[in-house]
Order: structure tokens, then C-alpha cells, then sequence
């Protein structure tokens, strides 16, 4: 195992603890940041990294369907170019709200970079949500122009001037003269304005609006740039296999421009076709690396056709990959690099895999990162906690969100008086310094008193081989509270009864955490990044019960 870096005073070099603030440190070299007084944009911090050196002759963009690229002075080009039209044409300003609502496209990380460079504030949202749904986030943002294309365009509200992507007039701006109003330099823009508005549940299940600033970004893309640690060389291609209206792929799309490396861009052409067009993509343009969701990572590890042989690393994120699901991986794709990596829209990256040793740690989901500060409290006292013990998550550094846009009350419980992130998710740290996620504080059950993590269970249910997927959930119960509940896929053909899965279970875990019920269902809805959908499970679970009472 690679040696940590050494620690600063007071804090164990092997863990990341420390003992006088009993709070954990990134075990990483810290990554010296730009002075959080200094105007700042995103863009201009990020240019500033990538024209360091020569512009890289290969290209910033590629199209995974068609094979249309874009170079990095084209990309450069258009996005001042863009910058000036939407300032001069559309009259847009620093602090206005863009929200956009448009799939994965070549132009949309130049759209991103454009409206981040004067100051206007990016709000990316799934186009696969109702017109309901987006009004209340259009309302939420506070937005005063929108970005779609044609497909999604009639689900804004009526009234919010909008841009089409897809039209002529996007296009020419894309070529349109600068007359100097566009450069990201003579707009002042402050690092703790807000760069991007994503949404999320946070700790609580409805969704609010996160407002993240330049600085986040900065920091992220500053830690990617430290870790790269090599000149470029034009082989690196990263499959983007994130939707750039996630935060991971967000990110993401940034992050490629300022390494310097080539995004393969999964548009939806490709995307409809499930793993195997994600697959055949990788395969097409010999890519180094990509994104993917654990049910993606699941997919992959059966798949046989094809070989991948430029694949290096795969960072997998968004929820809990099932242990067997990692190993068999590993097996098929043996000289392939799983990283596993854990943050939230809130509070970016807070830990990730960067080395083959690191990757072999399965389970967990790496080590903290450099500049992050994390401490595990005890989620009913507040107490703080020490090495392997379970509590909730808290976490302090320059990506964490400035806070939910018009939501003080969720402000207030999300942060403490010290300024600390409340993640809402039992963790524990490793004598190793690893961190290990074991579920959502929310999701527990309570059975008799005793926390019950859906999660573990789940990956317990995932080890039976007849069992394709599983969810557990509660259900209310007069003497316990509550009572695990297991829904399961069975593989095609398979008899396994409920008396079997819940003896498989119960050999593996401690009494209280044993399944009280199986109902048998034909598929687990999940999100795209493959998180389970529990909201959508409860009735399913009350009819199940009840029909079999």
C-alpha cells in the first residue's frame, strides 16, 4: 500500500485524526489556492491553468455518435464569442439566473463557461422532468432567461425568455465578433458569487436549490490539476457517461477543458442504447477513462464483447456499488482502475480513489481529499467520534455550498454553528484513513430502537446469486416501530422462496437487522446516477404487506 503523505502537527499520518479538534484531514498534499479576496471567475482561473503551456492539438469535445470535435481554440473562440452575444444581445448580466434545460450536447460545457465567465449564474435541470416540476424549480432559481432546445422548450413557463440551442440565432452567436464586453477579464466577477444552482433533497426529502460559488469549482478543479502531475500527451480521453445537468458530470465537463484532455461526449443517441451503446463508445474512441453509475459498473462486468483495452480508470459515483458487483469487475476488467469517490451536491468532493492501491480497498469509497476536513459526530448527542466509529458525516472546505437559495430554515439545520456541513449519511473512518459510507441517517429503520441501514442489507441481498437487485424499506410495526422489508428481483427462471432469502440474510447480520418480509417485484426504480427511489417503493410496499396480512 503507497505510503500517506506526512501530516501536519498533531494529526495521525496513518488515519488522517486528530486528536486536540477530533476532527479528520486529507492524508493528500494540500493544493495551494488563489486568495478567496482576489475577483475571480471560474473560467478565468480555468483558462489560466490550461494556456500555462501550448493548447493541446487534440480536441476539447467528441461527439460519441458522430465523431464531430471540437478543438480547444474553437472552444476557447466560442465561448467569448458567446459571452459577448449574451451580454451585448441578450443583455444578460452578472448574478442572472440562466436555467438550462437541455440534454447532454457538444456545446453545452461552451454555454457553461460562457455565462460563468461575466458572472451569470448557471442552473442546469434533468429535461426529462414534467412542466410542473420545472415551473417550481424556474420559480425556486429565481431565473430570468432559460436554454433549452426545441424538444424540451415547451416545458418552461410561459413568459421566461428563451434561447433554443438548437436554433440559428444560438448558432451565430457561437460566431459572432467579440467587441470586448464578452471577456471573462473586464467582467468582475468575486469568488464567492454564485457560479451554479443545483438541486437536491439534501438531508430532507423535498428538493431545494443549492447555490455553489466560483471557489467551489476552483478548488475542485485545483485539486484535479495537482493530482494530473504529468504533461499532456493527447491519449487521455474521458467517456463522460454522467448527464452534464448532474453535479458529477458537471463537473466533469469542466474538469476536462482544464487538464487539457478529451471529453467523449455520451449524447443521447448513444445514451438510449443503454450499457451497450455506452460500452461500444468506449471501445469506438479508445478511451482512458470514464464516469459511470453503479448499475453501469454492474452491466459492464457482465458484458463480454468487448475488451477495452485503452480503458485505465473507471470513477464510479451517485450510490453505493454492491461488493460483489466491485469484485466482478475487477475480475473481468482486471488492469482497469475502479475508483470509487463519494461528495453530494453540497458539499463536491469528499473523497475518491487516486492509485491502484487505493482502488483495491473495496468497500470504501477512498480517502479524503486534499483540502477537505471532515468530522464524524454522533447524530442524536452531536458528540464527537474517533476512528471506526459509525456517526454521521460532517465536512468543512472551499467546495462546500454557500448555502439553499431562499430556504433559511434549511440552512440552518444543514450547517452548525461552526460552519459545518451536515451530510446526513452514517459514515465511519478507517484506521487507514478510508472512508466508508453505510447509509442514509433518513433512510434507517428503527427497529426496537436499534438503526437498522437499508444499505447493508441490500448488499447482503445482492450477494445471493438468484437475486438480481434488492431494496429494503420500512414498514410501520405495532410492537417494533418498524420492520425491514426486502423487494427483490429474482434472476429469469429462478424459484428462491422468501424463507430462503430471509435465512440467507439472517446467517449474515446481527438479530435485530434480519428481513421481516420478501416481496417479489420485477424491478427496483432508480435515478440515473442509480439511486434507489424509495418514495416511489413505499406504496408498493404497503399494498404488498397488506394484501398478504
Amino acid at each position: 500500500m503507497a505510503t500517506p503523505a506526512p501530516a501536519p502537527g498533531g494529526v495521525d499520518g496513518r488515519s488522517g485524526y486528530c486528536e486536540v479538534t477530533r476532527t479528520f484531514r486529507s492524508l493528500r498534499p494540500p493544493v495551494p489556492l488563489p486568495s478567496p479576496d482576489v475577483p475571480l471567475s471560474f473560467p478565468e482561473f480555468a483558462f489560466s491553468l490550461l494556456t500555462s503551456s501550448p493548447l493541446p492539438a487534440h480536441p476539447a469535445l467528441l461527439d460519441a455518435a458522430t465523431g464531430k470535435a471540437l478543438s480547444f481554440p474553437a472552444f476557447l473562440s466560442q465561448v467569448r464569442a458567446l459571452a459577448g452575444a449574451l451580454r451585448s444581445v441578450v443583455r444578460l448580466g452578472c448574478g442572472d439566473v440562466a436555467f438550462v434545460l437541455v440534454p447532454t450536447r457538444l456545446d453545452v460545457p461552451v454555454l457553461y463557461f460562457a455565462l460563468l465567465s461575466f458572472g451569470a449564474v448557471v442552473s442546469p435541470l434533468n429535461p426529462a422532468l414534467t412542466a410542473d416540476e420545472v415551473a417550481r424549480l424556474v420559480a425556486l432559481s429565481g431565473a430570468s432567461v432559460a436554454f433549452a432546445v426545441s424538444a424540451t422548450a415547451a416545458k418552461l413557463p410561459a413568459g421566461l425568455a428563451t434561447i433554443l440551442l438548437d436554433s440559428d440565432r444560438f448558432r451565430s452567436f457561437l460566431q459572432k465578433q467579440s467587441d470586448g464586453r464578452g471577456e471573462e477579464g473586464l467582467a468582475v466577477v468575486r469568488q464567492s458569487d454564485t457560479a451554479v444552482i443545483q438541486y437536491s433533497s439534501g438531508t430532507t426529502g423535498r428538493v431545494k436549490a443549492a447555490a455553489l460559488p466560483h471557489r467551489s469549482f476552483i478548488a475542485m478543479v485545483a485539486g484535479a490539476h495537482a493530482l494530473l502531475g504529468k504533461p499532456r500527451h493527447g491519449r487521455e480521453r474521458t467517456l463522460l457517461g454522467a448527464p452534464m445537468f448532474h453535479s458529477m458530470g458537471f463537473y466533469f465537463a469542466l474538469k476536462g477543458v482544464v487538464l487539457g484532455q478529451t471529453t467523449v461526449v455520451l449524447t443521447d443517441a448513444v445514451a438510449r442504447r443503454g450499457v451497450k451503446g455506452v460500452v461500444e463508445a468506449a471501445e469506438r474512441w479508445a478511451v482512458t477513462g470514464m464516469t459511470a453509475s453503479p448499475p453501469v459498473v454492474v452491466a459492464m462486468a457482465k458484458e463480454q464483447c468487448h475488451q477495452l483495452q485503452a480503458l485505465e480508470c473507471v470513477v464510479c459515483g451517485g450510490a453505493a456499488l454492491p461488493r460483489t458487483a466491485a469484485e466482478s469487475f475487477r475480475r473481468r476488467f482486471p488492469n482497469v482502475d475502479l475508483c470509487m469517490g463519494y461528495g453530494s451536491t453540497e458539499a463536491g468532493g469528499i473523497s475518491l480513489m487516486i492509485s491502484p492501491e487505493e482502488c483495491a480497498r473495496i468497500g470504501s469509497a477512498g480517502r479524503i481529499s486534499e483540502n477537505v476536513e471532515v468530522k464524524i459526530v454522533d447524530h442524536v448527542t452531536g458528540k464527537a467520534l474517533s476512528v471506526g466509529q459509525e456517526g454521521e458525516l460532517l465536512v468543512r472546505g472551499p467546495a462546500v455550498m454557500t448555502g439553499y437559495v431562499g430556504d433559511e430554515e434549511a440552512n440552518a439545520t444543514s450547517f452548525d454553528s461552526e460552519g459545518w456541513l451536515r451530510t446526513g449519511d452514517l459514515c465511519y473512518i478507517h484506521q487507514d484513513g478510508f472512508l466508508f459510507v453505510v447509509d442514509r441517517l433518513k433512510e434507517l429503520i428503527k427497529y426496537k430502537g436499534y438503526q437498522v441501514p437499508p444499505a447493508e442489507l441490500e448488499l447482503v441481498l445482492q450477494s445471493l446469486p438468484e437475486v438480481i437487485d434488492a431494496a429494503v424499506m420500512p414498514y410501520p410495526h405495532e410492537e417494533a416501530g418498524q420492520i425491514p422489508v426486502a423487494l427483490v428481483v429474482r434472476q429469469p427462471g429462478s424459484k428462491v422462496t422468501e424463507a430462503q432469502v430471509m435465512d440467507h440474510v439472517a446467517k449474515r447480520v446481527a438479530p435485530y437487522k434480519k428481513i421481516r418480509k420478501v416481496l417479489f417485484v420485477e424491478s427496483i426504480p432508480k435515478s440515473p446516477a442509480g439511486k434507489i427511489l424509495r418514495r416511489q417503493l413505499t406504496n408498493h410496499v404497503q399494498a404488498g404487506v397488506v394484501s398478504r396480512m
